[in-house]
């Protein structure tokens, strides 16, 4: 078992979020007079940090970015963060890493609070030994921050020891910065092309593969 800490994002690889990101992205852009046609359009949100996200998609300053953010959180924080979906089979996968002695992290741009309160109304929290996240009124939500804290937490410097798995390209890059090798995910909302081009050492396809890929390291 050379790889002793796995480390999942949340949206696009534990949780299928895009209604609730997607209706919250809408009730915020309502703010500026901007009405949504296309859902899918707004995936984009899926995974990046909100505020860049903002500015990049929507074209925003910094200062309608901010405020984009707080109209976004008015309706995730009371009901876009249940209008979410555990991907099937998410359960037996990380009670089945568990039991095989795996120490199990979440590493997430969302906020901390949202992501532990998401977790455990899904009854996923039980199989994680940190859930870390960004901050919900400050700047961390770089990928590599977060996962820099949960190295912290585990105290274990030899990165060898370590497997990230996510959806996006941030994952990925995160990932790199910390010296730690990603497995991308192609049943969330990055493209294999994505995942390929961020530096994932491999892509898969589905959690059977996941559950193999560990097993074989």
């Amino acid at each position: 078992m050379s790889k002793l800490y796995l480390l999942f994002d949340l949206d696009g690889t534990l949780t299928d979020p895009a209604l609730g990101i997607t209706n919250s992205v809408m009730h915020a852009l309502k703010s500026f007079n901007i009405d949504v046609k296309d859902r899918k359009s707004l995936y984009v949100f899926i995974g990046p940090p909100l505020f860049d996200s903002f500015k990049d998609y929507c074209h925003f300053s910094d200062e309608e970015a901010d405020l984009a953010v707080e109209k976004y959180r008015e309706y995730f924080s009371v009901k876009g963060l249940f209008e979410n979906t555990p991907y099937p089979g998410i359960h037996e996968c990380l009670s089945a890493l568990k039991n095989q002695g795996y120490h199990l992290a979440v590493a997430t741009s969302k906020p901390e609070p949202y992501a532990i309160q998401i977790l455990e109304h899904f009854d996923l929290a039980q199989y994680f030994e940190i859930i870390c996240g960004s901050e919900l009124h400050g700047r961390k939500e770089d990928k590599a921050d977060v996962i820099a804290e949960v190295i912290h937490h585990f105290n274990d410097h030899e990165m060898s020891h370590y497997l990230m798995f996510g959806d996006r390209l941030h994952d990925a890059l995160g990932a790199r910065q910390n010296q730690m090798d990603c497995i991308g995910v192609t049943y969330g909302y990055g493209s294999r092309e994505e995942l390929e081009n961020a530096g994932c050492i491999e892509v898969i396809d589905t959690l059977e593969e996941l559950l193999q890929k560990v097993k074989s390291w």
